[in-house]
């Protein structure tokens, strides 16, 4: 397999936003090449040898940071993880060099096989024991830290003896794993559930956070009328959203942010507006932390 990239200088991830790369946009990227902080993949998209999408990716990974996203490890699993998905995911990260790795803490598959959805966890010590060993032998097997993210959950474990933000706290204690916080799935679990999103946000350990997610969610409604949101990734971020990402900018600073829209994919103006927006939130937070020692000792 032939090495996409050897440039050190794109090895790095700004504190900037960027967007997931969709084969509709790769020749806008080529013939404009737009001020983008990087890019981000879903690895399982590039698990084949070769082709247009792996051309197009090499070319652009050239000329920007590259941030791998996986979707199924299924880190959750009550079995063992798969060694030939591992050896997948190491031969693309080997070809590419992404900045950053990131999975979902869910699981998806059983022995039944695997299952197009990424599904909850109960939080109990046994589970627990379970996420940490396959985190554990992920960065082992791939040799880099990897990054966790917090799911969107539509109903809670009754078993469940931790708080979803102290169970992701724990794992990092024990593994060393950085962490993706995806700010559009806490809204959508946190009114799933009826939890506080602020305490939910108190709570998480934001100095482990190496990237954002933010993304859209379609409103829906249970079987009692209660609402419902859907994690849809199909639309606008929503203000709600925005407002949540700005709390906690102002807490960790700039991070590299990602928009998610992986599903009726606009134009590429209206997905560049989306990163522009976030970019826009992070850089008055910056300028307002840099300005208030001086506005302090002004009185």
């Amino acid at each position: 397999m032939p090495e996409a990239t050897s440039n050190p200088c794109r090895n790095a991830m700004p504190k900037r936003a960027g967007v997931g790369l969709k084969a509709e946009h790769y020749r806008t990227i080529m013939e404009t090449s737009p001020d983008m902080g990087f890019f981000e993949v879903h690895a399982e998209n590039y698990m084949g040898a070769g082709g247009p999408p792996h051309r197009y990716l090499s070319a652009i990974r050239e000329r920007y940071p590259l941030s791998l996203h996986g979707v199924g490890l299924s880190i959750g699993a009550d079995r063992p993880l798969d060694k030939e998905h591992l050896a997948r995911l190491r031969r693309l990260i080997d070809r590419y060099s992404p900045a950053l790795f990131s999975e979902h803490l869910a699981w998806s598959s059983h022995d039944v096989g695997f299952l197009n959805d990424l599904l909850p966890l109960p939080y109990t010590g046994e589970t627990l024991a379970r996420v940490v060993e396959h985190v554990d032998q992920v960065q082992g097997d791939l040799g880099r830290q990897m990054l966790l993210e917090n799911p969107s959950t539509y109903l809670a474990f009754a078993e469940s003896t931790w708080s979803e933000p102290d169970f992701i706290a724990e794992i990092v204690r024990r593994t060393g794993c950085g962490l993706l916080l995806d700010i559009n799935n806490i809204h959508v679990a946190c009114t799933n559930q009826n939890w506080n999103p602020i305490s939910y946000l108190a709570g998480y350990p934001l100095s482990h956070v190496q990237e954002i997610h933010l993304a859209g969610f379609a409103p829906d409604a249970d079987e009692a009328g209660r609402p419902l949101l859907i994690d849809a990734h199909d639309r606008p971020v929503e203000d709600i959203v925005w407002g949540l990402f700005a709390r906690v900018i102002e807490r960790t600073g700039p991070v590299p942010t990602l928009i998610e829209w992986d599903a009726r994919v606009p134009d590429w103006p209206t997905l560049k507006a989306e990163a522009e927006r976030a970019e826009l939130i992070m850089g008055d937070i910056a300028r307002l932390r840099c300005r208030a020692p001086a506005l302090v000792h002004a009185h």
